[in-house]
């Protein structure tokens, strides 16, 4: 949610700034129709535009809910998908891991060397997700998916049932791109 918000405020605030520059060129300009209009209307409408993140950054995706938002990790590699979230002290709300799979099958996870609880949905190659398993920390036996799945999204314990995240439910996921 927060990535989204942030997302929103900025673009709003983008907006605010052009309408009020407009409005104000307007006026300047209408104030004397034989003048030209006066250089601080040019210089307000020259500011620049805050930079609007069209996605999430390289290396991260966002997993949308409905009107939800996970700022997520994304663990491609095999070397990443071992560490999870390992070693970490908290998950702030609205952000997670995003476990990307080479293919379908059915999954298992533990929670060695991770600290905090997390939830786990398990999530098709259409996104929809198949399984949701909340997890306990310490814990060194496998968590299994009922279903095979291509993705696993962990986050903090509690936010998918607060969400309404439950089996049958479909994300959007959108991946950062290098180089933005």
């Amino acid at each position: 949610m927060q990535a989204r918000e942030e997302f929103h405020k900025a673009v709003t605030g983008h907006f605010g700034r052009v309408l009020t520059a407009t409005v104000l060129t307007m006026f300047v300009g209408c104030a004397a129709a034989d003048e030209p209009p006066r250089a601080e209307a040019g210089v307000l409408l020259a500011e620049a535009a805050p930079r609007v993140a069209a996605g999430p950054p390289a290396g991260h995706a966002w997993i949308i809910f409905g009107a939800d938002t996970v700022l997520a990790e994304v663990a491609a590699t095999s070397d990443e998908r071992a560490e999870g979230l390992m070693y970490r002290e908290a998950v702030p709300d609205g952000t997670g891991m995003l476990f990307v799979f080479p293919d379908v099958s059915v999954r298992s996870f533990w929670m060695a060397n991770t600290y905090v609880a997390l939830d786990l949905a398990f999530l098709d190659p259409s996104f929809n997700v198949v399984d949701v398993i909340q997890m306990q920390p310490l814990i060194t036996d496998s968590y299994t998916s009922r279903a095979p799945a291509m993705y696993g999204l962990e986050v903090r314990q509690g936010w998918l049932a607060e969400n309404g995240v439950q089996i049958g439910a479909r994300a959007q996921i959108v991946f950062g791109v290098s180089g933005r």
